[in-house]
């Protein structure tokens, strides 16, 4: 688990600035993925060239079937994938501490020059650190949203086009240098298939908390805008007084009541 560390750690940073949803989708990611593939899933799959086992002793076959079987370790495979998800995330948290950083200097500059006359004022962050996700930040966090769902749907899609959900114990391989068609086993295929499924099924739940944190955010956003619409302050509308109207009404012989008194 100590390379998985750093990554941790800024996947960490993020939460503080993610919706309700986002939270739920990084403690799926560092508990279930990322946990279960450092302390468990490595010691189930091990090496599992060294433990294939092959009905001949011919030098090479062996490496050949297994490269035919599995071209990418379903290891390495997972451990791209959870990269790959998390790039988007990274760079919205990279655009984050940009704006921190920004308006930090810009509250520094109004406190050293108070009698300055300033048009701009901090947008997006408070004097404690704490980001509201909107205008550009918003645009930028459903931005990496979109392409965490992309490549969520890609490596699900690839799994399922390398080597399928399910751990074949037998793989056959007529690939040179093997003599004739050779039959390869390997080693605790029905753990490895729990595991292939579980981490599938992480896949999957990542994959709806993205989409729901894209229809939560999009309420969010139009019940600001309704809020804004009824705190608008209300145009005053004065009387006007119609010059036809006014004439129509001496020449029907219609005076107001005052006048008619006097």
């Amino acid at each position: 688990m100590g390379e998985w560390g750093f990554l941790s750690a800024l996947l960490d940073k993020v939460q503080i600035h993610s919706t309700v949803v986002g939270k739920v989708w990084l403690s799926v990611l560092f508990i279930f993925r990322i946990m279960v593939l450092g302390a468990g899933a490595e010691k189930v799959w091990g090496d599992e060239q060294s433990n294939m086992i092959c009905n001949t002793k011919q030098p090479g076959c062996k490496n050949v079937c297994y490269d035919h079987a599995f071209p990418i370790s379903h290891i390495r495979f997972w451990v791209l994938q959870i990269i790959c998800v998390s790039t988007p995330t990274l760079i919205y948290l990279g655009h984050v501490m940009h704006v921190v950083h920004k308006e930090k200097k810009l509250r520094e500059y109004r406190e050293k020059h108070p009698n300055v006359e300033i048009v701009k004022h901090p947008k997006y962050s408070d004097d404690k650190g704490h980001v509201k996700i909107k205008g550009n930040l918003l645009g930028n966090y459903m931005t990496s949203i979109f392409f965490r769902i992309i490549l969520e749907v890609a490596f699900i899609v690839g799994q399922y086009y390398l080597y399928g959900f399910i751990m074949d114990p037998l793989v056959v391989c007529s690939r040179a240098p093997c003599p004739f068609t050779v039959e390869c086993y390997m080693s605790r295929p029905t753990e490895k298939t729990i595991f292939i499924i579980f981490m599938l099924v992480m896949s999957c739940i990542s994959l709806v908390l993205n989409v729901v944190e894209i229809f939560y955010l999009a309420c969010c956003r139009s019940s600001r805008r309704k809020s804004k619409m009824l705190q608008a302050p209300a145009i005053p509308v004065h009387p006007r007084i119609n010059g036809n109207s006014m004439m129509n009404t001496e020449k029907y012989g219609l005076h107001d009541a005052s006048h008619s008194t006097a």
